[in-house]
């Protein structure tokens, strides 16, 4: 006689924590790691998240959430507001403050100017219903075109080549590597001081000779970037503040 093998249903991808009449939505990962249950929120977005060990059942899961239900609520309550990208909204730009501005529904160009009273505007022009997606759009052209030429930039000074650059809304890092030459960087960074933007670039193509965090490698950045102490103090402070935008 033969014995069905137990399965365990699949998990839910979330489940939900009500506190003080609020209701929050944690997301559910198991993680063959893990040791114990995690619970974090994210800082830039606010999302929520439940880290599970393989064996840990979804009862035990769901009391931890609910006990956690107080210590959630207070730190979702720190996330910063959500700017969208919006007629009217205001949103840092190479990291001068812009406020969006949708001048025509005839389709054109989206750029960064002055206003008639010589206040530093974001025009946008097409359907109203279409700003956010043209806002997203030019900041990640502006955003590809800087850092395609401060790498260009770095590589020349190296005499490394990087074979690709992709840019991309990266939630836990500003910038990557790959062992193949490959470059990627969060959007994102040009919403910070050019300076910070400068410094991730030479970062990153220093990883280009030095795939490592070694006292070399540090040594070579700094002398690729002297603003690097700078740019790190900006990016601690005031990086999680980046993904409020859009």
């Amino acid at each position: 006689m033969g014995f069905a093998l137990f399965r365990r249903p699949p998990d839910p991808p979330h489940l939900d924590v009500n506190h003080a009449g609020k209701r929050f939505r944690v997301a559910l990962k198991r993680r063959a790691t893990a040791r114990r249950i995690t619970l974090r929120v994210s800082s830039a977005t606010g999302e929520v998240v439940l880290t599970l060990p393989p064996r840990t059942d979804l009862d035990t899961a769901r009391r931890f959430a609910d006990a956690h239900g107080g210590w959630i609520a207070t730190r979702v309550a720190k996330v910063p507001r959500r700017v969208r990208f919006a007629h009217g909204a205001v949103i840092p730009f190479r990291g001068v403050n812009h406020r969006i501005v949708h001048w025509s529904s005839i389709r054109g160009l989206t750029a960064a100017t002055l206003d008639p009273q010589g206040e530093p505007v974001i025009a946008v022009t097409g359907e109203p219903a279409h700003v956010e997606r043209r806002v997203r759009e030019f900041l990640e052209r502006e955003a590809r075109r800087d850092l395609a030429e401060a790498v260009l930039r770095y590589t020349a000074g190296l005499g490394v080549p990087a074979r690709r650059l992709t840019v991309r809304d990266t939630k836990s890092r500003w910038g990557s590597c790959s062992a193949k030459g490959c470059l990627s960087f969060s959007w994102r960074l040009i919403l910070a001081p050019p300076s910070v933007l400068d410094y991730l670039a030479a970062h990153e193509v220093a990883h280009l000779k030095e795939m490592n965090h070694s006292h070399r490698f540090w040594r070579m950045v700094h002398n690729l970037c002297p603003h690097t102490e700078e740019a790190e103090r900006w990016l601690k402070r005031h990086g999680t503040e980046l993904h409020r935008f859009g």
